[in-house]
């Protein structure tokens, strides 16, 4: 499955993308955003495994984000289990040459026009780190809502920090970044 909108494409990570996801991921100033699950240093064994584990989604929900035909990050959704199957949750990263370009903004309007319209999910949320203001930017830019502050609920760099929880229903209206 392929997503485009304008410049922007998500469509499946391949094989080939490893080089670049590594290169693009081996980055401290993106490693500080994510969960500790996402490695720095960001190895090419790193990227390969990352793409073996979402190679066979059914529905995808992890996806490579091209800009001008070129692979410049990943996007995903997550789908909750149990009580939370109706949510997911998203998450992304863009590689620094990349920020600043409302990049994030179009693939986060596509990801979630996908999610809602395929993946049977009624709500879609993030938790962004307090020291993160670009990416909750991105969020509200595309009509998510801050739910609520999580104090002290992250533990990064060696120090506790609140986190930012996003939402975004299905009847919000999808706004076009």
């Amino acid at each position: 499955m392929i997503l485009s909108n304008e410049n922007i494409k998500l469509r499946p990570l391949t094989p080939d993308d490893k080089y670049r996801l590594a290169k693009l991921a081996n980055n401290p100033r993106i490693a500080k955003n994510l969960r500790d699950g996402f490695p720095h240093p960001y190895t090419l064994a790193d990227a390969e495994k990352f793409i073996q584990a979402f190679a066979a989604q059914d529905p995808q929900q992890i996806f490579a984000i091209e800009y001008m035909g070129e692979y410049v990050g990943n996007i995903g959704l997550h789908k909750g289990t149990d009580v939370y199957r109706k949510s997911a949750e998203i998450g992304y990263f863009l590689g620094e040459p990349y920020w600043n370009m409302g990049i994030a903004a179009k693939a986060v309007t596509l990801i979630c026009d996908y999610g809602f319209k395929n993946m049977d999910i009624v709500r879609i949320h993030a938790g962004i780190f307090e020291f993160n203001p670009a990416s909750m930017r991105v969020l509200e830019k595309c009509g998510f809502k801050r739910e609520a502050v999580r104090e002290n609920a992250v533990f990064k760099q060696g120090k506790a920090w609140n986190e930012m929880i996003y939402v975004k229903l299905i009847e919000d209206k999808i706004v076009e970044c």
